[in-house]
């Protein structure tokens, strides 16, 4: 049995929450809740599957707003993501008026993630890589048995992450696509923040940012 998912849109910036779950168990987590928590708890019960855990890529407020308040009123642990997101996810009520969305609590993680531990859902377990460049602090999750990984605001189909923002770094975020990304293999698929899926390989030949032929 393996690992599913089911990708669910929210937020005016159609930010790619993810529901992933352990077929075995039926044992569940959803990854970015960043808003619209009625849509992702209609996914819960339409997969008829158990919540179990928030997974957190990085404290933007598209992929972390809602994190607090779904932990709270599900009685959920927050997993992720690295310390160097501290910031961010403090500075989330600010980040909810800056950018209209509805008000967004501040949470502290029941556990920061380090590169190179282990998330389990269900009997499923991903690696974690700290893959910092985007903001300082972004995991990606990569379940090695089905070759999926999410990515969140690291890469995209032809493109990269934003690194205008505070503690973004352009160079670094080149180095955790190619360093850390594409070593995991071209076959490897991925689901990124926004917009649709890719894979590892497809990014390596075409991406204008990291493809091979930029040498």
């Amino acid at each position: 049995m393996s690992l599913k998912y089911r990708i669910i849109p929210v937020t005016p910036f159609q930010q790619n929450c993810t529901l992933i779950w352990c077929e075995d168990t039926r044992r569940a987590a959803v990854v970015d809740p960043g808003g619209d928590l009625e849509r992702i708890r209609a996914a819960v019960e339409a997969e008829g599957v158990t919540l179990e855990k928030i997974l957190v890529t990085h404290g933007h407020i598209d992929h972390a707003g809602g994190v607090g308040t779904l932990a709270r009123t599900e009685g959920l642990p927050v997993i992720g993501p690295h310390r160097e997101d501290a910031f961010w996810i403090q500075g989330l009520p600010q980040q909810s008026q800056m950018f209209g969305f509805p008000a967004a609590e501040a949470f502290t993680p029941d556990h920061w993630l380090e590169d190179g531990e282990e998330v389990r859902v269900g009997n499923q377990t991903l690696d974690v890589l700290h893959c910092p460049g985007h903001t300082p602090g972004h995991v990606v999750f990569f379940h090695r048995d089905s070759g999926l990984a999410l990515v969140g605001d690291v890469l995209f189909q032809g493109s990269i992450g934003r690194t205008d923002f505070p503690k973004g770094d352009y160079d670094t975020l080149i180095r955790s696509i190619r360093g850390k990304l594409f070593p995991l293999g071209d076959e490897v698929a991925f689901i990124p923040g926004h917009g649709p899926m890719s894979t590892l390989g497809q990014e390596r030949a075409t991406n204008p940012f990291v493809s091979d032929h930029r040498g």
